[in-house]
């Protein structure tokens, strides 16, 4: 698999759930060392530089990543939230979070994983509380799990991404009428 960090889903909190792929069936770990957690706080621009992770590091984003997908979850389906995926996110955004500095260069963001992870937490505790909530929408490839803000006109997107899993459904709709012999749409 691909290892690639993606950022379809139009808000870095969801991007950040998604770091654990397909987990109704494969189930895909981007997170597997400490220097993929940093390569998704750098990708993902939510810091410039960032101190090294450890395991630690990685098992808390891990824990606060599984909060937010069963909270993004919860709301989704609008059900009330799961008290200790609250306690878990809320705990994570009541720390520090990353201090933009300013530069000679500009603006410049510095931070230890601790700062990153309370970042992501708080613009998670921001989506989930805020008015972008009608619009989340999970994939509609049965294989992927991302959840997505859906700002299409007429909240007509049925995919995270093209790229990642719209071509590949429509290919294999495209196939399967080919195989069959019926007329396309």
């Amino acid at each position: 698999m691909n290892l690639d960090h993606v950022f379809v889903c139009g808000h870095p909190a969801l991007d950040f759930a998604a770091t654990l792929r397909a987990r109704r069936s494969t189930r895909f770990e981007m997170f597997v060392t400490p220097d993929r957690l940093n390569a998704w706080y750098l990708e993902s621009g939510l810091v410039d530089a960032i101190t090294p992770a450890d395991e630690s590091d990685v098992r808390a984003a891990t824990t606060v990543r599984e909060a937010v997908y069963r909270l993004l979850t919860d709301r989704r389906l609008g059900e009330g939230f799961d008290r200790e995926a609250l306690a878990v996110l809320n705990a994570a955004a009541r720390r520090t979070p990353v201090t933009p500095q300013l530069t000679p260069a500009g603006r410049h963001n510095e931070a230890t994983p601790e700062q990153a992870l309370a970042t992501v937490a708080r613009l998670a505790v921001e989506l989930l509380g805020g008015p972008d909530v009608p619009l989340l929408k999970e994939c509609g490839n049965p294989e992927c799990t991302r959840v997505y803000v859906d700002r299409s006109r007429g909240m007509r997107r049925q995919w995270c991404g093209m790229e990642s899993c719209g071509n590949k459904i429509k290919a294999a709709a495209y196939r399967a009428r080919k195989k069959t012999g019926q007329p396309g749409t």
